[in-house]
């Protein structure tokens, strides 16, 4: 049994306790006492209860006494036993020893690395264990510092955390009276790294991946994340394309750092270059001072290039030589610059197309396509829909300062029924008009005002543009490049479509299809 006793700090008080314990015949096993705190622990071995209370009884008596009452454990015993828990489940393995190097305390992880058991190390000399470090010199050094050292273990490095142990002595000054050792082995060391560098993962909580297909999606770009390789994202006009390259930044050991955003389609070819490489003093007329381009402003962070289909072959070239060695010179200057940047590129465009046309660079194209996510167009997720109109209903709803609307079924299976040709901005931007202008606190389908479309013919943009030959061949094309992973050869294509072997095949030749363009 054990109690606590709450008393006042007076001479004596103790010894009248022991008094108590001896009077009732009782063994005393431990006490503890915590002049701070004001408490006083006793521990002895079960008493019946009766005697039990007279005990207690008793103890309350004793002047300065002002409470009492059982505990559970020791403070030492807790102590231990949190130090024991600690030091069994840690992974790094923990080594005590005394001054004369011999091992005093040692944990599991410890154990294993040096392949021994608990009974073979009480007491053995640490110094012939370990190469690398003379632990026994090192105590006898006139002045004992905390080191860290390579070591080496049966064949293996481990970095090791020496640190010098000190007791209290008389007039303030300290003994040593041993030494405590951590190993961290390489692969350890590599896990912290890559934990250090880890970015927020929550960064993709913004996107909603109720579907299947973009819970893969964000599966692959979370992983991709990690890498420095860059990142090509592709995917119809709204998808959020962007969203996921600001996710992929965040969760990246280059969070806090510049993301810096180039519409390349808005950017004029002859501003291109000065823009994104910057230029050098007199560089124009009427400028005496050089200027840093988009690269060098997002230095250790990530440059978002969207519509990278857009960049003319001249910046592409120069793109090209900044990815293979992250150099590049500035407009009308000699001297060259490193920065260390991230690219994220994004297209809705068909790129291994426009190398097979000559309007992309092949080689641009391959350096880019390593680390690809696809993101797919919001009527290929439905599941994605209800919940995406919910949020952006909400958020609007809380700047106009009122209580979010609820959608109608015959709403909610409508917005999942419709094609949404311009994706999950066509979506937000919908639900943006129809909150706005909504009076009750329900949603319903014809307040989102959307173009009318028939299952037949679908729904055309307005913005269509080109012949039919035209809208034809992208359609063909885009159709052989999905079924080709699947079907890589003229020959499979060609039975599963029901056309020639010859006819697949030229067809593959004119649109640039082989297992270089698309990854298998």
């Amino acid at each position: 049994m054990r109690l606590e006793i709450h008393c006042q700090d007076r001479v004596g008080i103790a010894q009248e306790v022991l008094n108590i314990l001896v009077s009732f015949q009782i063994d005393l096993r431990g006490i503890e006492v915590d002049p701070e705190l004001g408490r006083m622990f006793v521990a002895f071995p079960t008493v019946d209860f009766e005697k039990f209370q007279e005990l207690m009884a008793k103890i309350r008596r004793i002047p300065g006494v002002e409470d009492v009452k059982t505990t559970a454990f020791m403070p030492s015993e807790r102590e231990h036993n949190e130090l024991f828990t600690l030091l069994k489940t840690l992974p790094d393995g923990v080594i005590a020893i005394d001054t004369k190097a011999n091992v005093t305390v040692i944990n599991e992880a410890a154990l294993d690395a040096l392949t021994l058991q608990r009974y073979e190390v009480a007491g053995l000399p640490l110094s012939p264990l370990v190469k690398g470090f003379n632990f026994q010199r090192w105590l006898e050094s006139d002045d004992v510092l905390a080191q860290t050292r390579k070591i080496e273990i049966h064949g293996k490095k481990f970095i090791a955390d020496i640190l010098p142990v000190m007791v209290p002595a008389e007039a303030g000054h300290e003994i040593l009276a041993g030494a405590v050792i951590t190993l961290k082995s390489e692969s350890r060391l590599g896990e912290q790294m890559v934990a250090f560098k880890k970015g927020d993962q929550e960064s993709f909580n913004a996107i909603q991946a109720s579907s299947n297909l973009m819970r893969k999606v964000v599966r692959e770009a979370k992983k991709m994340a990690q890498l420095d390789a860059p990142i090509l994202i592709t995917g119809e006009t709204g998808t959020g394309k962007e969203l996921l390259a600001r996710a992929c930044h965040g969760a990246s050991s280059r969070t806090g750092k510049p993301f810096l955003a180039v519409n390349c389609a808005a950017l004029p070819d002859n501003v291109a270059e000065s823009e994104l490489f910057g230029y050098g003093p007199n560089a124009f007329p009427g400028t005496t001072e050089g200027k840093k381009g988009i690269f060098e402003q997002a230095n250790r962070g990530t440059v978002f290039l969207d519509e990278i289909g857009e960049m003319s072959r001249e910046i592409q070239t120069k793109l090209l030589r900044f990815l293979q060695d992250g150099s590049f010179r500035r407009v009308a200057d000699e001297n060259e610059v490193r920065v260390d940047v991230r690219v994220i590129c994004t297209t809705q465009k068909d790129l291994p197309g426009m190398v097979q046309e000559g309007r992309f660079r092949e080689d641009l194209y391959y350096r880019l396509n390593v680390l690809t996510l696809v993101l797919p167009p919001l009527r290929d997720r439905k599941q994605d829909i209800v919940p995406l109109a919910e949020h952006f209903m909400a958020r609007l709803a809380a700047r106009l300062g009122r209580k979010p609307p609820k959608l109608t079924e015959n709403c909610a299976s409508f917005i999942q029924q419709y094609p949404w040709p311009g994706n999950v901005r066509q979506l937000e931007n919908a639900l943006y008009r129809a909150v706005t202008l909504l009076e009750g606190a329900e949603l319903d389908k014809e307040q989102l005002q959307l173009p009318s479309y028939t299952n037949d013919f679908g729904y055309l943009e307005k913005d269509f543009d080109g012949t039919l030959d035209e809208a034809v061949k992208r359609f063909e094309a885009s159709l052989l490049r999905k079924l080709f992973p699947a079907y890589p050869s003229s020959r499979q294509l060609a039975k599963k479509l029901g056309l020639s072997h010859t006819a697949v095949a030229n067809k593959l030749r004119e649109y640039g299809i082989n297992r270089k363009s698309v990854k298998i």
